[in-house]
């Protein structure tokens, strides 16, 4: 087998590995809003425990990426998708991170009623996990117009915490009693936001592996 032959096979493995990976996080998103929308403490928990399995996924894309570095000798676009996946993987890493981080903030509600219902939540889930989805397959397919959507599509999120917030603080000036959960309700939504913004991270991380260009800042 040919030393490019053996490249592109090896860059596969890394691709099937980080479609593996972003469908791992999806279902983590998934679950951390479904345990906080139906109040289950035990779905919750499958999310906290079940992390480490992305934590096992970014290991093993690392170590596949830093082999390709060191023992491929990769020409300069193939420089730019290996580190651009190496990239990608810690923003993935990161988006599991804070669905568990919502499902431990599920446990604290315990059985009060909530003060409103989480519609909003949800949306904004739905919005950013398409987002996630969305920067890998650019990536995969190197899409580079669905990688730059992302940033626009991440205003309809950033409206939608807007508007959260906007209600907890009402909810708050109505009943000083509400304060405790609108605090629980606006971490998770600002836990969201970030999802979105790592989603957004990876969509400029897929730019720079097509185009050798990265924003900054």
């Amino acid at each position: 087998m040919s030393i490019r032959n053996k490249y592109e096979e090896e860059l596969t493995t890394v691709f099937n590995k980080l479609i593996a990976m972003c469908r791992t996080v999806e279902i983590a998103i998934e679950k951390s809003v479904n345990s906080l929308v139906h109040r289950d403490t035990e779905l919750a928990g499958e999310v906290i425990k079940e992390d480490k399995n992305v934590d096992n996924l970014e290991h093993e894309i690392e170590q596949d990426c830093l082999k390709i570095l060191l023992m491929e000798h990769p020409v300069a676009s193939d420089f730019r998708d290996v580190s651009a996946a190496l990239k990608m993987i810690t923003d993935l890493e990161r988006i599991a991170d804070q669905a568990a981080d919502i499902s431990e903030i599920t446990f604290q509600f315990g059985e009060e009623s909530f003060i409103k219902e989480p519609f909003h939540i949800k949306e904004m889930a739905k919005l950013a996990t398409g987002m996630v989805k969305d920067s890998v397959q650019s990536y995969i397919n190197r899409d580079l117009e669905l990688a730059r959507s992302l940033d626009r599509r991440d205003d309809g999120v950033d409206n939608l915490f807007g508007k959260i917030k906007g209600e907890l603080v009402e909810l708050i000036k109505k009943d000083g009693r509400n304060a405790d959960q609108a605090i629980l309700f606006m971490m998770i939504a600002k836990y969201i936001e970030r999802i979105a913004d790592h989603a957004v991270n990876i969509g400029e991380w897929v730019e720079y592996a097509i185009t050798g260009y990265h924003k900054i800042g």
